[in-house]
């Protein structure tokens, strides 16, 4: 699910299970004593109180949770505490009594029936098994039958729930593969463009898109859809060079210090150019910042150090190595093992010292893409333009 869209549903649902948790309680304990079955009104014990002061509890630690980032997690904290409580609160009001168990909520009945809402077939086991537990254990520590109607009832419940789950992953799974290749196609599309502007950089977005991810997934701090986003990100880093005059991109020798200035423009041109674009957007620092350095003589913004975001900071990586060992128009490629060793030089000035770290253990990776690329159809493609534009 969307991180966006995955937020808003959590949102929704917390505020429906409460109103409906609470709801419930005050029409199943005062509304329906007092006024239909003229009984004594109240709770059915003194610990059930237990069971509100932990939910409200459990609003704060959800707060914490999307404040560090982590709204995935909201969901799992928020139904385990309030099974765990739920669970507790029932076997020491009824433990030991000769009250008649008789609890149970019809929020119970939404949790299950709200399953498909998150797409999430983990979470839909976790639900689904965690209420049917509950009432197992409760009616083996009771001993009582009165569970055995709940454990029928949500099994069903869950049995419809779940072909429902099934059935939106489907459809999602169907749009957003759609998406992605529509998406992809059009980024492929700005690419070649680009590279038939520079010849000399073929090949070179998607093999430092590719080195990129590797390092990122090896850092383990990116979700499916954000490793999408930075992909594509990656593939555009470079994107800002269109607005490049061919005289200076196709320079070679040194350029001098205006020349440089322009070229010191594209990282922001080309921020700026897909900064709306759904998919892309939020691995905007990808292309904004991938040539800034840990000791902040970078540019277009001379961050520093964690100033730069990590994204960029894994990208940065990647593209110095890609260009090291790819040939320009001034300079042959260095061989992989003279490129490793200057990213090692590099760390602590231009590199993160963090992901230099990981970069020497993806390094392997990293060599065998290098040595499966197909330069030879790069190297082609290199010749014919330069006999078609002498």
């Amino acid at each position: 699910m969307i991180p966006h869209e995955e937020q808003r549903t959590v949102k929704w649902f917390l505020i429906s299970f409460y109103i409906i948790l609470f709801g419930y309680d005050i029409f199943y304990y005062y509304f329906l004593p007092i006024y239909i079955s003229h009984e004594k009104p109240g709770l059915p014990g003194n610990y059930w109180y237990i069971n509100y002061i932990v939910l409200l509890l459990l609003i704060l630690v959800m707060l914490y949770i999307s404040r560090i980032n982590k709204q995935f997690l909201i969901k799992y904290v928020f139904f385990i505490g309030y099974l765990l409580t739920a669970f507790t609160v029932d076997i020491i009001t009824y433990y030991g009594t000769a009250d008649e168990y008789f609890s149970g909520n019809v929020v119970e009945v939404f949790l299950i029936l709200s399953l498909p809402l998150f797409l999430n077939t983990r979470y839909f086991w976790l639900v689904s098994l965690g209420v049917t537990v509950k009432y197992l254990l409760t009616g083996i520590i009771l001993q009582t039958s009165y569970v055995i109607l709940p454990i029928i009832l949500f099994l069903i419940l869950s049995t419809m729930s779940y072909f429902l789950l099934s059935r939106f992953q489907g459809y999602v799974k169907a749009i957003s593969d759609s998406y992605d290749n529509q998406l992809q196609g059009i980024v492929k599309g700005v690419i070649a463009t680009l590279e038939l502007k520079d010849p000399y950089t073929r090949g070179h977005s998607e093999r430092v898109a590719n080195y990129a991810l590797m390092l990122g997934q090896e850092i383990g701090k990116l979700s499916k859809e954000e490793q999408k986003s930075f992909y594509y990100a990656c593939l555009l880093h470079d994107i800002g060079k269109v607005h490049i005059p061919d005289s200076i991109l196709m320079k070679p020798g040194k350029l001098t210090k205006e020349e440089f200035e322009i070229i010191k423009l594209h990282p922001v041109v080309g921020a700026d150019a897909v900064k709306n674009v759904d998919g892309i957007k939020d691995s905007i620092c990808v292309i904004q910042s991938h040539h800034e350095r840990w000791d902040g003589n970078g540019y277009p913004d001379k961050l520093k150090g964690n100033q730069i975001p990590l994204l960029a900071r894994v990208t940065a990586i990647a593209d110095a190595f890609d260009a090291m060992t790819s040939s320009r128009s001034y300079r042959a490629a260095l061989p992989v093992e003279e490129a490793y060793q200057r990213i090692i030089e590099g760390m602590g000035s231009q590199f993160d010292p963090m992901l230099v770290e990981e970069f020497k253990k993806v390094f392997p990776a990293w060599v065998k893409f290098h040595q499966t690329y197909p330069w030879q159809q790069e190297m082609n493609m290199k010749r014919r333009w330069t006999h078609e534009n002498p």
